[in-house]
């Protein structure tokens, strides 16, 4: 791949791409340093900022190539300046064809413009089926870290239209691992891939593991399944012990912890979005939404209570109609959580949309009272 590749005659983000096989042969240099220093420059380079470059294919397939020599299992504190998880850099280069992969990815099936250069973008594209037959082999490797880093980027690898077809077979492999593996995280990272993959996750709707049941029923596959939405249900009626099953980023800890893959935010959020989305009324939503509540403030109205309050008034609220026993409930049990009262400019678009007015006051003038009107109550 070196000496067949005119590297003068390519580009990464600094120019002329005459120094990237020096930085290709030091990834298998005898120094861990060396090696951790050279995947450094290849990223600076070859993908920028997550841009890809004429250099950027024939640098992955070389990676792709030398992914089983031994030298990759040497284990280094960091791979970069912001990287501080110790792991061989087998992983690390793992990583780096996924994000690669995502790059590549990027704009395929919308109109977006991946602004790179013309032709960049299709020559990654076509070598991703040889990237995948190495990355894929990783899946079941015998270091956790370099499992998971092979599952991410296998997952950014499948997003091509042309590897649609190795779905199935990568999941038979999955199966295997989730079959062997004992770590939750793992198992639910494998769970919820599969099921973005529109592969069949109802086997994991009886796992021991509460955890894996509720993302094995979020696959959107299990939308219309009956015991999947009641898996969901149950799950939330504890919020605390959803939080407990993985260290996740928080909006106090953005740093804590890791996202789980193809999830917006934290699993809590995904679960209730997925059980507004599924449930048949909101009468079946209320004991959820009321386990919410502890949890409710001015800042997570994006995340739970305000698509709560959209679905507890799915045609909007008019002025002098009776508010049903549930939502009657439950904004009665959001007036009472102070903390959601706060700065109520971060919460009065949502209140707006529905019809409701955005004080606390009007709202508990609603509760006691005749409806009061929204054009005076919300500057209460």
């Amino acid at each position: 791949m070196i000496e067949g590749t005119d590297w003068t005659e390519l580009e990464h983000a600094y120019g002329v791409a005459q120094d990237t096989p020096l930085r290709l042969l030091q990834l298998l240099d005898e120094d861990p340093e060396v090696q951790a220093g050279a995947l450094e420059l290849l990223d600076m380079s070859v993908l920028h900022q997550e841009s890809l470059y004429s250099a950027t294919a024939p640098a992955a397939l070389y990676v792709s190539a030398v992914l089983n020599n031994p030298r990759t299992l040497a284990r280094h504190r960091n791979y970069s300046a912001w990287d501080d998880q110790p792991r061989p850099l087998r992983a690390a280069l793992l990583e780096w064809l996924g994000q690669i992969a995502d790059s590549a990815a990027y704009g395929e099936t919308t109109d977006e413009e991946d602004g790179n250069d013309p032709g960049v973008t299709d020559a990654v594209r076509a070598v991703r089926g040889a990237i995948h037959d190495a990355v894929s082999a990783h899946l079941l490797a015998p270091d956790p870290t370099v499992r998971a880093a092979a599952l991410s980027a296998t997952a950014a690898l499948l997003q091509a239209p042309e590897l649609a077809s190795r779905i199935s077979g990568t999941t038979q492999v999955l199966r295997r691992l989730l079959t062997e593996s004992t770590d939750r995280r793992e198992r639910a990272n494998t769970v919820l891939t599969i099921g973005v993959w529109g592969q069949d996750t109802t086997t994991w709707l009886s796992d021991p593991d509460p955890a894996i049941r509720a993302c094995a029923a979020l696959s959107p596959g299990c939308a219309d399944n009956t015991k999947a939405t009641r898996t969901i249900l149950r799950a939330l009626l504890q919020p605390v012990v959803i939080d407990s099953w993985f260290l996740e980023p928080t909006a106090a800890d953005p740093w804590a912890g890791e996202p789980l893959p193809h999830i917006e935010g934290r699993l809590r959020y995904a679960l209730l979005s997925a059980a507004i989305e599924r449930a048949t009324d909101f009468e079946e939503l209320l004991p959820v939404a009321m386990a919410s509540v502890p949890f409710c403030s001015n800042l997570t109205i994006a995340q739970d209570w305000g698509p709560l309050l959209a679905a507890a008034f799915p045609s909007g609220y008019d002025q002098g109609t009776n508010l049903t026993p549930a939502q009657h409930r439950y904004l009665n049990a959001l007036a009472d959580r102070d903390v959601c009262w706060r700065h109520t400019q971060l919460i009065a678009s949502w209140f707006d949309d529905i019809g409701l007015p955005p004080a606390r006051g009007a709202i508990r003038a609603l509760l006691t009272g005749p409806a009061p009107d929204r054009n005076t109550a919300r500057f209460k």
